[in-house]
């Protein structure tokens, strides 16, 4: 399994030992601080000097504004799956669309019983796993009451939500060939632990992840690779895995990622300098290193954000319950839309009639045949800037008008304003990249083919944003009374 292009994220692994609250709360401030992407905290609800890991994360959540989070992994036998879903959804919502699930099949079984918790074969554990999921998914759509009859768990008319702004990740902590079977089935990452999983073992798991992923007619690049490491920062390289200088932890975990796809790398911090060598001196190497071999299509700036799957999603009103007026002020957004597509059509046969033109080209009439291209392309130059400049334009009036009004009329609607936001960075640098293929352009006749290029990366891009941002904000517009 190669680099599956995934966003690379990195994070902190933390421990919650009740007499380090404070503590926790410090380093997860301090990881968002250093821009870590994600927090995973473990779950161990029998161990009784551990703090519970649903209140410890609401509590990390409050305190920041950013970084993700994700229980590393939830202990399934001891938390209902229905009971799950609702706290999983509530702090989605209350984070923002912060949270992913890891989940777990059990483990330190004494313990489980000992609270009162089923004792389960490993296959009984495996099935019960798969039933969990599959009530979680269930809860999270939005529809009828849902009827659930399995082995392990049951449902009787259960009512559906809350439902979390984004889709929630359902990450399985796999290690056993019925885990990953059932992690390939059904699951949306993969988290093993460097201390029960090295790096030689992960090929021959990967595999049985992709396996079970392509039989049940999944893509197995779509499977997050999440690692849990540990490790310790030295002058000199050590024996074993990331022991040495932060150039040999980048080393490892870049080739980690080409090699089978890993993608997050949650490190176990021994104290808070090591967060700081991992998140500005390590992430920033790998990301680097790993960027240089991938496609610029799919470059994280490109691609990460766009990414359909991970966008925030809020249930949806009828537009056509409102008063004729009120729907058209939300429709007021798909006009100032369809004026952009247009002129984004426009654009497009603009570069077509420019290389079509330069096919054209005979050879006695060479010199002229270039100072007119060279015209050409003066003048589509001219346009394309005319039009990056006011989509630009468009945008800021969005971020500094019409989403602060959106984020304070109704507060869930957040999540979708910050994605939003997010994507007009994308284009941002997606403009950039053109403007700079135009300028080539002037310079060199070949270099069309780089702004067809570019052109319908941007194209794919903008028009994927105007509709999402359509289906989410044309009725809360229309709707809500806005100073905009």
């Amino acid at each position: 399994m190669a680099d599956l292009l995934h966003d690379l994220w990195f994070g902190a692994f933390l421990t919650p030992a009740a007499k380090d609250a404070h503590l926790l709360v410090r380093q997860a401030v301090l990881a968002e601080n250093l821009g870590l992407d994600i927090i995973g905290v473990q779950d161990h609800p029998y161990q009784p000097s551990f703090l519970d890991t649903w209140t410890l994360l609401s509590v990390l959540a409050a305190r920041t504004q950013h970084i993700r989070f994700f229980p590393d992994v939830a202990s399934v036998p001891l938390r209902p799956p229905a009971v799950l879903a609702r706290a999983a959804a509530s702090l989605d919502i209350l984070s923002g669309g912060r949270l992913e699930l890891g989940v777990g099949s059990g483990a330190f079984w004494d313990g489980i019983a000992a609270m009162g918790g089923e004792r389960r074969t490993p296959g009984q554990a495996v099935a019960a796993l798969e039933e969990s999921i599959e009530v979680l998914r269930a809860l999270w759509r939005p529809g009828e009451p849902v009827a659930f009859d399995g082995e392990h768990h049951r449902l009787r008319g259960a009512l559906p939500g809350p439902f979390p702004p984004h889709p929630i990740g359902v990450w399985i902590g796999a290690y056993k060939r019925r885990m990953l079977e059932l992690t390939g089935r059904v699951g949306d990452g993969w988290v093993p632990s460097s201390a029960y999983a090295a790096p030689s073992e992960l090929a021959a798991m990967s595999a049985v992840v992709d396996r079970a992923a392509e039989e049940a007619g999944r893509d197995p690049g779509l499977i997050r690779r999440v690692y849990n490491v540990s490790g310790r920062f030295s002058a000199l390289a050590g024996k074993g895995f990331l022991q040495g200088p932060p150039s040999l932890w980048a080393e490892q975990l870049t080739e980690l990622a080409h090699a089978h796809g890993m993608s997050v790398f949650v490190m176990a911090p021994g104290e808070e300098r090591d967060l700081k060598i991992f998140a500005e001196e390590v992430a920033p190497a790998v990301r680097q290193a790993v960027g240089r071999e991938r496609p610029p299509a799919v470059q994280p700036a490109a691609r990460g954000p766009l990414e359909e799957s991970t966008r925030p999603r809020l249930p949806k009103r009828d537009l056509a319950a409102l008063p004729a007026a009120q729907q058209e002020r939300g429709l007021h957004l798909v006009m100032i839309h369809d004026q952009l597509r247009q002129e984004l059509t426009q654009i497009r046969d603009a570069v077509e009639q420019v290389a079509g033109g330069r096919g054209e080209v005979a050879a006695l009439r060479s010199m002229v045949s270039r100072l007119t291209m060279r015209q050409n392309y003066w003048t589509l130059g001219s346009f394309c800037a005319s039009y990056c400049r006011i989509l630009t334009v468009h945008h800021t009036i969005e971020d500094e008008r019409m989403f602060p009004a959106l984020r304070s009329a109704q507060a869930s609607l957040a999540p979708v304003v910050d994605r939003l936001q997010e994507e007009h960075e994308v284009i941002a640098e997606l403009l950039t990249d053109l403007d700079a293929a135009l300028v080539a352009m002037v310079e060199d006749a070949d270099a069309i083919d780089g702004v067809r290029e570019r052109l319908e990366v941007l194209s794919e891009a903008l028009l994927s944003h105007l509709a999402y941002e359509e289906e989410e904000l044309v009725e809360p517009i229309a709707r809500l009374d806005l100073d905009i």
